[in-house]
């Protein structure tokens, strides 16, 4: 297997420090528009042991072509997009190019409906890359969407309890909390999202959309249905909302529920930031002219804020993935059980260097790969994590090292 990985910020960086350790991989191209960032990262791939199977190279993520003609100087076999979603139909296509397989941890944009966007779907989440399906099944390739934490490794969990845990799903419910401080120099506490800002806005500030048996996918206005979520080993309550995600468009496709839903634990102040910048309209990726500079207002503010990659010395707590399912138990009695994943940021500061939030995004695409790279997942198509058997995966992300990856999972009944 020969890998590129195009974008080698936060999760980019964690996916090469994470691979490092692993050896089911001939090479692994780290690239970025930003060739120095790129060459940092392979710099510590390789100090973690990763040697000269990491090289560095530049790549314009937005050109299709430059990302195929990268991928065919290294005979690339798989690429794996690791730069934010507005990239994902052009490094998509420019994998399918260069005769590669695709992987990502956020599928193509978006688009409400015109007419009524808290209601009803318009573009949604991946339908852009499922249209492409039937030209990857026939050229007998595949492109696996939605790998990451969230969406990726709660749809694994929701495969899990398909085939293992219930009888009957009522509701696949995904819900994400934590309970990170970010401090400045002067020990105060601060306003630094540990997840890209451009991203982020683009989830919460979208309507979100739910997914109902018999009804099919509609939406509702951002931030709606509020509940309060007590998450596991020390987070404890938080309030979640409605937000636009993959799991919920991703889910359906393969498994059977009542309802499937995403809630993202923000909390008040969060909250508060994303209106704000709404309604100042900081949130538009439009250009806008300032004293004679084309300038989109969403990159402003991407850029005035830290680095998601920098913030983790300063940076305490844990962060919680998780999917809470609702139904009948195999045994036909009423069941509610939260399958989840969790990491302490002084854990993967300590052992990678990366902050949790990345670091457990990052982890997810690396055991997919070496799946793929020993024949245990195998297909064809525009396929999400539901497509595969969820068993393997989560038996290779708990296992001790060096034969897993020590990350372990859990669950828990409500």
């Amino acid at each position: 297997m020969r890998v590129l990985v195009v974008g080698s910020g936060g999760v980019g960086d964690a996916v090469a420090r994470i691979a490092a350790r692993r050896d089911f991989f001939e090479v692994m191209v780290i690239a970025d528009y930003d060739l120095a960032r790129a060459e940092r990262t392979v710099g510590a791939a390789r100090a973690a042991g990763g040697g000269d199977r990491f090289v560095a190279a530049r790549v314009d993520a937005s050109d299709p072509a430059s990302v195929t003609e990268l991928a065919r100087a290294h005979g690339i076999t798989h690429v794996l997009n690791a730069v934010d979603p507005r990239f994902v139909m052009s490094v998509f296509t420019g994998a399918f190019d260069a005769g590669a397989d695709y992987l990502d941890m956020a599928m193509s944009l978006s688009r409400p409906h015109p007419e009524h966007p808290y209601s009803e779907v318009g573009l949604k989440l991946g339908d852009e890359q499922f249209a492409e399906a039937s030209k990857w099944v026939d050229a007998s390739r595949l492109a696996l969407v939605g790998m990451g934490v969230e969406p990726g490794l709660s749809d694994v969990f929701a495969r899990y309890a398909s085939d293992h845990l219930f009888s009957r799903i009522d509701e696949l419910g995904t819900r994400d909390g934590a309970n990170l401080v970010v401090r400045n120099e002067a020990g105060e506490e601060i306003f630094a999202p540990s997840f890209s800002i451009w991203t982020t806005i683009e989830e919460c500030l979208n309507p979100p959309v739910i997914h109902e048996a018999g009804r099919g996918w509609y939406t509702t206005p951002p931030f709606s249905e509020p509940e309060v979520f007590d998450f596991p080993e020390g987070i404890g309550p938080v309030e979640c909302v409605n937000v636009e995600h993959e799991e919920v468009l991703l889910m359906p496709r393969w498994l059977d529920a009542g309802r499937v839903t995403f809630k993202y634990g923000l909390g008040e102040e969060f909250i508060g930031v994303l209106k704000t910048l709404h309604a100042l309209g900081l949130d538009r990726t439009e250009p806008v002219r300032v004293k004679g500079v084309e300038v989109s207002p969403r990159d402003v503010v991407a850029a005035v804020l830290p680095d998601p990659a920098t913030i983790g010395p300063r940076m305490t707590g844990k962060t919680c993935a998780g999917l809470f399912v609702t139904g009948t138990g195999q045994d036909g009695n009423p069941r509610s059980t939260y399958l989840y994943h969790v990491v302490d940021n002084e854990d993967s500061m300590r052992d990678y260097g990366a902050q949790c939030v990345v670091w457990q995004t990052a982890i997810n695409p690396v055991v997919a790969l070496e799946l793929l790279s020993r024949g245990t997942w195998s297909g064809t198509g525009v396929l999400g994590p539901e497509a595969f058997d969820a068993v393997p995966f989560l038996d290779l992300l708990a296992a001790e090292a060096p034969t897993g990856y020590g990350s372990a999972w859990g669950m828990v009944e409500k």
